[in-house]
């Protein structure tokens, strides 16, 4: 790192100077400082952070039984075994991200409190100019990094998302979004509405019930559920024979990743078969006491949505037991003592729990600027579902959304390696996606198709994303089995990157 100055407003700042500057301390800001140290050692790197602490989601996220929707064998890093149950809590990642940070190092390059506010990229000086607010010192501060690396995923932590009802303001209990759970918010004896039917409302319902007077889940429609033990009889066979654990971890991720890409696969191509199977567990597990063809069978085919894992069934265990109901129908309005529905039943309620999802961020919100002018996103075209045209020396992390978010991460931290040292090998200061001359004209698709893929925060927000083309490198694959192969190989010299 050096430093020069920069005036501002009459006041000298302290421009401080990086090779490389991550963006969240998050699962993929954390995997990128870790992969930075091994791969690129004489890199000088800093990761700021908007919040108080490393975790990202898992820290913003506080609601009750806040635990992971995938398993942490492949949700954690490929470099760090993980030694728990496959469906960990917030605080158990936390601890696991905390262990990397220690063993590596790496504390001492993060920044945190530092919420980046601009980022501008300037051809001639071939660096981008970061200017943050510091809220724990209460000042702006300014960085130039040659390299910037976006790791703060994809929703705006500050608030999620809640649709506006009629008669909102007329409920005289209390509405709360789990992204915003006050930690004032005594449940005892309360009737809870939670409104929504994904991961988040699948996991508060079972860790509420039974502490409250009764919690119900108000669904518009119905959602696919999977089942399981939260257990992995493999790894813990091959712990009882004393294997490393470094082998165990590999061997039990790629044996998740092999039953996963199986049963993507039969979703799409017998996706009748799944659903009976799907309606069938959750009949055995209900039995007589939920109508399963009416609240757990969708519309859509399985995997058009993301689907949520319930470990040891607890969700259905709740239901069962009395303690929690379901109900599939539409809000007409909010009145003081509950929800009213289309259906003119009055559903009572003390409490209600908007898990109605969150706002998509695009690059964190932050505004870019390219030499002067801003940036719109939404009219680029993405490189390898990490990069972008027009905009150099610049890589996002979006992870997958049927596998582990951290898979990609993983690989794209490989990838981001291998071209800063293919910059320095190429004495180059700046690499920036173009389309090659008989590409100008290629069809362009959604950056993901809503036919294969279509969540509600995805909708509201696919205007202001890249698109994708037509082949490489301009697809956004999210295809695991393909990509682990295709982003350490692809060819980096073929005309797709301009360098300076």
């Amino acid at each position: 790192m050096d430093m020069a100055e920069m005036a501002q407003g009459g006041a000298q700042l302290q421009l401080e100077r990086f090779d490389v500057l991550i963006v969240g301390a998050g699962i993929s800001g954390i995997g990128g400082a870790y992969h930075l140290t091994q791969q690129c050692a004489g890199k000088s790197f800093v990761v700021l952070e908007s919040q108080a602490g490393f975790g990202g989601t898992w820290r913003t996220h506080r609601y009750p039984g806040i635990r992971s929707d995938s398993d942490l064998h492949t949700f954690g890093y490929r470099f760090k075994p993980w030694k728990g149950v496959p469906i960990a809590t917030a605080e158990e990642i936390r601890k696991y991200m905390g262990e990397v940070i220690e063993d590596n190092d790496l504390a001492g390059h993060i920044r945190y409190n530092h919420r980046i506010v601009s980022a501008s990229w300037s051809s001639q000086d071939k660096y981008w100019t970061i200017e943050a607010e510091d809220s724990a010192a209460g000042v702006r501060r300014r960085f130039a990094a040659t390299f910037l690396w976006m790791c703060q995923g994809y929703y705006r932590h500050e608030g999620g998302y809640t649709p506006q009802w009629p008669g909102m303001e007329s409920f005289s209990g209390r509405i709360v979004h789990p992204q915003e759970w006050p930690e004032d918010l005594d449940l005892a004896g309360k009737r809870v509405m939670v409104i929504g039917s994904g991961a988040t409302a699948a996991t508060i319902v079972p860790a509420v019930a039974g502490k409250c007077a009764h919690v119900t889940m108000l669904q518009r429609s119905p959602t696919y559920f999977i089942t399981g033990r939260n257990i992995n009889e493999l790894a813990q066979m091959l712990r009882e024979l004393q294997i490393p654990e470094e082998w165990t971890h590999e061997i039990v991720r790629r044996k998740i990743l092999k039953d996963q890409a199986t049963f993507t696969q039969r979703c799409f191509e017998e996706p009748e078969a799944v659903r009976k199977e799907l309606l069938g567990n959750a009949r055995n597990l209900l039995g007589e006491s939920c109508d399963v063809d009416k609240h757990f069978n969708p519309a859509y085919r399985p995997w058009r949505q993301r689907i949520a894992f319930v470990p040891d069934a607890d969700l259905f265990t709740a239901i069962r037991d009395g303690h929690a109901s379901v109900v599939t129908d539409e809000i007409e309005r909010f009145e003081a003592g509950g929800i009213r529905l289309k259906s003119g039943d009055l559903l009572a309620a003390d409490v209600v729990v908007t898990a109605t999802g969150f706002h998509l961020s695009v690059l964190g919100d932050i505004a870019f600027t390219i030499d002067g002018e801003p940036l719109d996103f939404a009219k680029t075209v993405t490189y390898l579902g990490t990069m972008f045209t027009g905009v150099p020396n610049m890589a996002w992390v979006f992870g997958y959304f049927r596998a582990s978010w951290t898979l990609r991460a993983d690989l794209i931290a490989d990838f981001v390696c291998r071209l800063l040292k293919h910059m320095d090998a190429r004495g180059a200061q700046m690499a920036v996606p173009q389309l090659r001359d008989d590409e100008r004209d290629m069809p362009l698709k959604p950056w993901v198709d809503p036919e294969n893929f279509n969540p509600g925060y995805l909708l509201r927000g696919l205007h202001l994303l890249p698109s994708q083309g037509a082949h490489v490198p301009w697809l956004h694959t999210q295809d695991y089995w393909n990509e682990k192969d295709q982003l350490p190989s692809i060819d980096l010299d073929d005309g797709a990157l301009r360098y300076a």
